[in-house]
């Protein structure tokens, strides 16, 4: 439904006239890389001939040194936000008696540790930069590859982007579930910048910290609101609404790098929707690396891929010793 696209659409005068395009020759080479489906997004943006440097070389990132005890890669060093930690037995065996006592609904109760947890944490890290460290290979692509500035700004249109490609599947879930996922997802967010903002940045003052929210609030919000309008239409729009977020409506914009990032996103959307609910519910996507290509599945691959997923729940759910936390009444058939 989603298949990756060409976005031959962006030779609309629109568009090219308000990216101010650098020269006729790079155009061309990007129309003509829109054939090659083949490439990912990372190898798409080799093709670039603007051999432009990174934005801000001030590189206002934070500094390590100064956030080593409160530097954290996730919200926060709860140890139920550990991966290794375990629940005392006794602690398992009492909660599985009152989830099925009170006859509990999972599917709503695991939005807050699958949603506001680890997919916070996968949309946070892809853009997340300290100035004295090495970039991770999802940064590199953002701060080397697309040129953009290492600002907390930045890594915040970064992280909104990816929350929004979660909340195109999140919004295909049964309503009150789709709702509920995406609420523990925003809830953490802000509540993981405020935090930020107070121990990384160094922003002591409540009233500021209240305007930077209400400001990032407001980004979200434009955002969410640009990005559905591109879901909803076509490659051109997505563009635009990257130039404008992503991008910071920029004039030494690269187009090479924007059809890069079009061909990223679509990537991620195909995935999505190739996904179960349930698959998708407990947590098992992960966002498809910049330097890998996302082919569309053949009719027959679907199918096999489809029986399997039914198979494997089948058997799951027929499993008498299934724990009442373990349970869900999501479909698992794409």
């Amino acid at each position: 439904m989603l298949a990756t696209r060409s976005i031959r659409a962006i030779t609309k005068p629109s568009l090219l006239g308000s990216l101010h395009t650098c020269s006729l020759k790079a155009q061309l080479r990007f129309y003509s890389s829109a054939n090659n489906q083949s490439e990912s997004p990372e190898d798409l943006v080799k093709h670039s001939e603007l051999h432009s440097k990174p934005l801000d070389p001030s590189n206002n990132a934070p500094v390590t040194s100064k956030v080593e005890k409160s530097k954290r890669t996730l919200l926060s060093d709860s140890k139920y936000e550990n991966p290794n930690y375990q629940l005392p037995k006794w602690k398992e065996a009492l909660a599985e008696v009152v989830i099925k006592t009170f006859k509990m609904d999972m599917d709503k109760i695991r939005a807050g540790p699958i949603a506001g947890s680890y997919y916070y944490g996968e949309c946070k890290k892809q853009g997340l930069q300290y100035a004295d460290e090495e970039l991770s290979a999802s940064a590199e692509f953002f701060y080397k590859d697309l040129k953009l500035p290492r600002t907390f700004s930045q890594w915040f249109q970064i992280t909104i982007l990816h929350e929004w490609i979660l909340f195109t599947r999140m919004r295909a879930m049964p309503f009150k579930y789709g709702r509920n996922y995406q609420q523990k997802l925003v809830d953490r967010t802000f509540s993981d910048i405020e935090r930020r903002l107070q121990e990384e940045m160094n922003v002591n003052s409540t009233r500021i910290t209240d305007q930077y929210l209400k400001d990032f609030n407001s980004q979200l919000r434009g955002a969410v609101f640009a990005y559905d309008e591109a879901f909803a239409t076509d490659d051109l729009t997505l563009a635009e609404a990257l130039w404008r977020n992503l991008f910071g409506g920029r004039k030494n914009i690269d187009l090479v790098h924007l059809e890069a990032m079009v061909r990223y996103v679509r990537s991620q959307c195909y995935v999505l929707s190739k996904m179960s609910d349930r698959d998708f519910a407990f947590g098992n996507f992960k966002f498809v690396p910049a330097d890998e290509v996302v082919k569309p599945l053949t009719k027959e691959q679907e199918d096999q891929m489809r029986k399997a997923t039914i198979a494997k729940y089948k058997e799951i759910d027929s499993n008498p010793n299934l724990l009442p936390s373990e349970k869900s009444k999501l479909s698992y058939e794409n």
